[in-house]
C-alpha cells in the first residue's frame, strides 16, 4: 500500500484530488429534476378515497391506503413513503443542486457532500424501484432515478483520488471517534433490522408489517451494504486510510438525513390514522435525532480537516472522468 504524506506535511501544492465530470454534473441535475416530479407526484396525487381492508398471502388483515399515487400500498407504508417524499423534496433534492454546484466550482468537500447525496438517492429510490412500494406508474422513474443515482455515485466515488484527497488531510484528522461511531452504527443497525426477523423465524411466521410485500426490502439493504458498508470504514479509518473517510462520509450524509426521514414518516403516519404507542413515538425519533447530531459533528469534524484546492488545482481539475492516476494511498 503505497503511503503519502498528510497536508500538514507536504511541501507545495498537493496534487488535484477530485476531477469534475460532466457526466456526473449532468446526472446529479437529472436526478434533482426526475426526483421533483417523483417526489411531488406522491404528494400532490392524493385523491383519497378510503382505507380498504385486504387479507395478505401470510393471513394479515391490512388497510390499503386507497387513494393517490400509493393508493394500492399499506396505510402505514403509503404514509411513510409520502414522508421520505416530503423529506426528498425540502432536503435532499437542495442539497443534492448545492452540492453540485460546489462541485462544478472544484470544491473537494463540493466533491465529498455530493457522493454522500448521491448515495441518499440511491439508497431511497433503489428501495422503491426494488419493492418498498407497491407497482405504481411511476415504477420506470424510480428505475431510472435508481440507475442513474448508481452510476453518478459509483463515478463520482472514483473520480476522487485517495493519495491525493489523503495528502490534503490535516495533522488533527480524527480517527478513532469516526471509526467507533461507525462501529456502533452498524451495531444498531444490525441489531434493529435482525431482531425482527430472527424472532420471525423463531415464532414461524411473516415479520411484523410486512403484510402484502413480498420481502423486508430495507431490513435486506442495511443489512447487507449499510452494516457492512459501515463496519469496513470504521476499520479503514482506524488504519488511517483514505478510502475509509471518503466511505464514511457518505455513510454519515445518509444518518443526517435519517433523522428528518423518521420524524416526516412518523408524522404523516399518525395523520393518516396509524396509532403507535407514545413510547414508539418519542424513542425511535429521540434516538435517530442522537444518531443525526452526533453524525453531524463527526463529518465537520472530518471536512473541517480537509484543506480545499486552489484556485490553480480548480483550473486544471475542470476536465472528464478518469483523467487522474487512482492508486489506494494510507494517511498515516
Amino acid at each position: 500500500m503505497t503511503s503519502s504524506p498528510t497536508y500538514a506535511s507536504t511541501l507545495g501544492t498537493p496534487p488535484t484530488p477530485a476531477m469534475r465530470s460532466k457526466i456526473v454534473a449532468g446526472l446529479s441535475w437529472f436526478i434533482a429534476a426526475l426526483a421533483l416530479v417523483a417526489a411531488s407526484a406522491g404528494l400532490l396525487a392524493d385523491s383519497q378515497a378510503g382505507p380498504v381492508s385486504f387479507t395478505t398471502v401470510h393471513g394479515q388483515v391490512s388497510e390499503l391506503y386507497g387513494g393517490g399515487l400509493y393508493r394500492n400500498d399499506t396505510v402505514f407504508v403509503a404514509a411513510g413513503q409520502r414522508g421520505t417524499d416530503a423529506v426528498t423534496l425540502v432536503l435532499g433534492i437542495p442539497l443534492l443542486v448545492a452540492s453540485s454546484l460546489r462541485y462544478r466550482r472544484g470544491s473537494l468537500r463540493g466533491a465529498l457532500l455530493l457522493t454522500g447525496t448521491l448515495g441518499y438517492f440511491l439508497y431511497v429510490y433503489a428501495s422503491m424501484a426494488l419493492g418498498t412500494v407497491v407497482y405504481n406508474e411511476l415504477f420506470l422513474a424510480y428505475v431510472v432515478l435508481f440507475s442513474a443515482s448508481l452510476f453518478a455515485f459509483v463515478l463520482a466515488l472514483t473520480g476522487i483520488d485517495r493519495t491525493a484527497m489523503a495528502a490534503r488531510f490535516s495533522a488533527a484528522m480524527p480517527r478513532r471517534g469516526p471509526a467507533l461511531f461507525l462501529f456502533a452504527s452498524a451495531l444498531v443497525t444490525f441489531v434493529v433490522w435482525s431482531t425482527p426477523v430472527v424472532d420471525a423465524l423463531v415464532r414461524g411466521m411473516a415479520p411484523a408489517r410486512l403484510d402484502m410485500y413480498s420481502t423486508p426490502v430495507t431490513t435486506a439493504l442495511d443489512l447487507a451494504v449499510i452494516t457492512p458498508a459501515a463496519v469496513l470504514a470504521g476499520a479503514l479509518i482506524l488504519r488511517f486510510v483514505a478510502l475509509g473517510y471518503l466511505l464514511a462520509i457518505s455513510l454519515l450524509v445518509l444518518e443526517v438525513m435519517l433523522a428528518p426521514l423518521l420524524a416526516a414518516q412518523t408524522v404523516s403516519q399518525l395523520w393518516a390514522g396509524v396509532s403507535f404507542p407514545a413510547g414508539q413515538i418519542v424513542g425511535p425519533i429521540a434516538g435517530f435525532a442522537t444518531v443525526a447530531l452526533i453524525a453531524i459533528w463527526v463529518l465537520v469534524a472530518i471536512l473541517r480537516n480537509i484543506a480545499e484546492p486552489g484556485p490553480a488545482d480548480s483550473a486544471s481539475g475542470h476536465a472528464g472522468h478518469g483523467a487522474s492516476t487512482r492508486s489506494e494511498g494510507s494517511v498515516a
